[in-house]
């Protein structure tokens, strides 16, 4: 078959096809929503579903590696936050078939409400951690994490960018591998009692050392070497940057196995050159753990910790290559986004914005575009499901400091109550909370492009679902 040009989302999905994966779920979130977006064509392999949180997800996921099937969990980085409670003890667990969670981070905040690094789960979490840098590598790498997650026991974090997820590049295709499933056996190594978990912590560690051993010889990791004097390691986008913006005859340490490091490998890269740099999005990840090892080097002092890179961003700031520029006197317009046409939240911002002791707590969609003029209706915006819980403390502080006049409503979609509002709604009811819940169903998971949600009526694999 000829390449196919791809988008890191579209190869991601292919990838996990080829790599006999069998169970998948997600909740959609940007950057992230195109991978089950591409799931449903290969439904004849494998099944594929919207969950109605990331946390579900990750459970659904992991349920059917216990049963023993390679299994695909997706999300964007904030999703990680409401997973994490299962991915943690997933960790000290293991697997039984192969658990990749892909976590698509936001650096720059196109579409997000911070700007985390969620490399520092992967290390939290004590899991391996592969990151692509484009789209054939989406594939391929992909394939290699159930390797790794099979043979390390151990969830792998699939972490790619807001770039490497939607860029697009060449990707050849290869065939499906079907895995032979084994017979299913009760294993109590998965019931995570105290007990287990004190002797499942002394296998994560043991299994991490063998993980480290093996990334200092692993396919993903390659030393490009092309001369002595510069010396750069990095990873993921910023490794397209980089070949980008240093002169000839810079070598390169490009990592895909990112955590554990491969500290063999970098402290023999470091001894080839007079100069060594990392370069890497967002947090000093790597940095800090080579300078903690004893290997000399320069990245975010120069690099800095703010919002995404570039190639030119990456020569004026550590070669002070400024580029010429032009001014031809246009200043472009500011193009905030805004609510539909016709949206059904439009109108409810507008009235409830026109009453100054109305307090709004927002949530995560399209409503929190609500706190633009000329609607002016929102007060908060903090979490999914927080429209109705930050809304019940605001409710419980008003009352508590005598300041009656306030009328407090919270304010979640369809498809945020589902992900996370139920609980908040039962906190309002059980704690006798004065507070007009809101919920605005427009039936459709509708910030992030329209998937379907449980009430929609349609599943991810266009079978009709009860509502």
């Amino acid at each position: 078959m000829d390449p196919q040009l791809l988008s890191g989302n579209e190869a991601i999905a292919r990838g996990a096809f080829e790599a006999g994966v069998k169970v998948c779920s997600a909740y959609p979130g940007t950057p992230s929503t195109e991978i089950f977006e591409n799931l449903p064509q290969y439904k004849e392999a494998l099944y594929c579903e919207w969950a109605p949180n990331e946390k579900v997800a990750v459970e659904v996921a992991y349920g059917a590696s216990i049963a023993g099937v390679r299994s695909l969990s997706a999300m964007k980085h904030v999703g990680v936050n409401v997973a994490a409670d299962p991915l943690f003890t997933a960790a000290y667990n293991g697997v039984t078939g192969g658990f990749v969670i892909v976590s698509a981070d936001d650096p720059s905040m196109h579409s997000s409400q911070n700007e985390q690094d969620n490399r520092h789960y992967a290390r939290a979490a004590k899991i391996g951690m592969v990151e692509p840098s484009d789209s054939q590598e989406c594939l391929d790498f992909l394939k290699e994490a159930y390797e790794i997650s099979e043979k390390f026991d151990m969830p792998v974090m699939f972490r790619i960018t807001t770039r490497v997820a939607h860029s697009k590049s060449l990707v050849c295709f290869g065939e499906r591998e079907e895995r032979e499933v084994p017979a299913y056996k009760r294993n109590m190594k998965f019931v995570s009692s105290p007990a287990n978990a004190y002797q499942n912590h002394a296998k994560v560690e043991k299994n991490l050392k063998a993980l480290e051993q093996y990334a200092n010889t692993s396919k993903l990791n390659k030393e490009e070497i092309n001369g002595s004097e510069i010396g750069v390691i990095t990873a993921s986008i910023a490794y397209q940057y980089a070949k980008d913006a240093f002169p000839e005859g810079t070598s390169f340490l490009k990592l895909g196995l990112t955590n554990p490091l491969p500290m063999d490998l970098i402290k023999s890269f470091a001894k080839k050159v007079k100069k060594l740099y990392v370069v890497e999005e967002l947090d000093p990840f790597m940095e800090e753990q080579i300078k903690a090892a004893g290997v000399e080097c320069v990245g975010k002092e120069l690099i800095g910790t703010l919002y995404e890179l570039n190639p030119q961003l990456l020569r004026e700031r550590l070669f002070n290559d400024k580029p010429e520029t032009v001014d031809v006197g246009v200043k472009p317009v500011s193009r905030p986004p805004a609510l539909c046409p016709g949206c059904p939240h439009r109108g409810f911002f507008y009235t409830i914005g026109r009453n100054k002791n109305y307090v709004v707590a927002g949530d995560i969609g399209c409503y929190t575009l609500g706190f633009a003029p000329p609607l002016n209706a929102l007060d908060s915006c903090v979490c999914m499901g927080g429209g109705f819980t930050v809304a019940m403390g605001m409710a419980k502080a008003f009352e508590a400091s005598g300041q009656t006049d306030k009328k407090v409503f919270g304010v979640v979609g369809d498809s945020t109550f589902f992900h996370s509002g139920m609980t908040g709604a039962a906190e309002i009811i059980y704690n006798k909370g004065n507070v007009i819940p809101v919920v605005l169903d427009n039936s459709i998971t509708g910030m992030t492009g329209h998937q379907d949600n449980p009430g929609s009526g349609f599943t991810l694999e266009g079978e009709i679902a009860e509502k």
